[in-house]
């Protein structure tokens, strides 16, 4: 039988809310502001660049698999051109190319 995980209550205070929003409104309270810098969006990476980067690393297509915790079909058929790595594969990859030794040693 599984159990059931204990619900966490929020806590919510109106009145804290309220004189942050009129302190903003009457510029008597700043509004901090985060920036952040987004590396930019990567693109699919040629069939040659993902085989190049498992051969920089020393690893057969299992082993490089492995490292990325993708299954092995998977990087091989990325080597084939069968399929595209999308998302946080390709970022990874990306690391990989640009920074080896970073997954060796995770």
């Amino acid at each position: 039988m599984k159990k059931r995980a204990k619900k966490r209550e929020i806590e919510f205070d109106a009145d804290e809310l309220v004189r942050r929003v009129e302190g903003f409104a009457s510029r008597s309270e700043r509004i901090r502001v985060r920036k952040l810098k987004l590396p930019p969006r990567l693109h699919s990476l040629p069939i040659r660049e993902i085989k190049a980067i498992r051969t920089q690393l020393g690893f057969s297509q299992a082993e490089f698999a492995a490292l990325l915790n993708v299954p092995t079909v998977t990087a091989v058929s990325w080597e084939n051109g069968v399929r595209k790595p999308s998302g946080a594969a390709l970022r990874l990859l990306s690391v990989a190319r640009k920074h080896p030794k970073v997954l060796q040693e995770v």
